[in-house]
Parts: structure tokens; C-alpha cells; sequence
């Protein structure tokens, strides 16, 4: 009994081995063919680089967007920087205050808060600005001016 069980048992195996490979012999896609094409690493890096130069230079050309680098501003005590939409600042000397001519303020993304006007400003702290007609100013209190670094357009008032 246990001699038949083992014969069955073995035929079955032999024909599931059998019936897997005539349909893998079977299939259209045999790798490294046209269906089914092997690449290396360097191809595809060289497509991706040249797909992003493409659409970078699609933007650039748009006149889409400011500066993406980041630029060393002295703000002189007394005066406020006013920047654009969407501009970003770090205060890395000084106290600072947020400026707008609203009574919206600005966005501190690295704690995530709202800096509303006249209320200190953080230093290191990346602080954005959502809408025109806002910035930051030295603090009245201190006779120094400010050292920011700022991406995107700006102006001193």
C-alpha cells in the first residue's frame, strides 16, 4: 500500500515538473528580449538625468520661480526686509521681529507656528512667507541689525 502511494505521489510530482516547464518554454517574454529587455544602472541613471535636464530647462524658460539659492542679506537696524511670496529667511544674527502689513504673520516650518506680527523671531529657524507685504525687522530693543539668509526675491524698507 505504502509502495503505490509512493509511485502516485512520485507521478505527480514528475508531471507538475513537466506541465511548469512546457509553459515556461511556452511564454513570449524571455529575458533580454524585446519583451523583456534587461538594462543597467548607468543607462537608466543617463535617461533620468537627461528627463530632469529637460524639465528643469522647461522651467527655467517658463520663468517659473526665484532663485533657489540661498543669499547673505545684512538688514541695517531700523529697516525691514520685505520678501516676496513664497520667499523663505533664517535669522542667523540678531533679534528679530515679524513684520506685516496685515495682521497675518509669517510661517515658522521648524516649529510649525504662526509668527504674527511684532512677535520675535527665532534664530536658525526656517521661516517662510505665504504672501507679499511681510518680513522681518531688527528688534527696537537692540541697536544691531540683522543678518538673514534668504531664498527668493527681497527687499529693504
Amino acid at each position: 500500500m505504502k509502495q503505490k502511494l509512493w509511485v502516485v505521489l512520485g507521478a505527480v510530482i514528475l508531471v507538475a515538473i513537466i506541465w511548469s516547464a512546457s509553459s515556461f518554454a511556452a511564454s513570449d517574454s524571455t529575458p533580454g528580449s524585446v519583451d523583456d529587455p534587461i538594462v543597467t544602472k548607468g543607462y537608466v541613471d543617463s535617461v533620468v538625468s537627461k528627463l530632469v535636464q529637460q524639465e528643469l530647462a522647461k522651467q527655467g524658460s517658463t520663468g517659473g520661480g526665484g532663485s533657489s539659492k540661498l543669499e547673505t542679506v545684512t538688514v541695517p537696524w531700523g529697516t525691514k526686509l520685505v520678501v516676496e511670496d513664497g520667499g523663505e529667511m533664517i535669522v542667523r544674527t540678531g533679534k528679530a521681529i515679524a513684520y506685516s502689513s496685515d495682521a497675518n504673520g509669517l510661517s515658522d516650518l521648524t516649529d510649525g507656528l504662526d509668527v504674527k506680527p511684532g512677535k520675535p523671531v527665532k534664530n536658525d529657524h526656517l521661516i517662510l512667507n505665504p504672501r507679499g507685504a511681510r518680513g522681518i525687522e531688527a528688534d527696537p530693543k537692540q541697536t544691531k541689525g540683522l543678518i538673514v539668509l534668504v531664498r527668493g526675491g527681497y527687499k529693504l524698507q
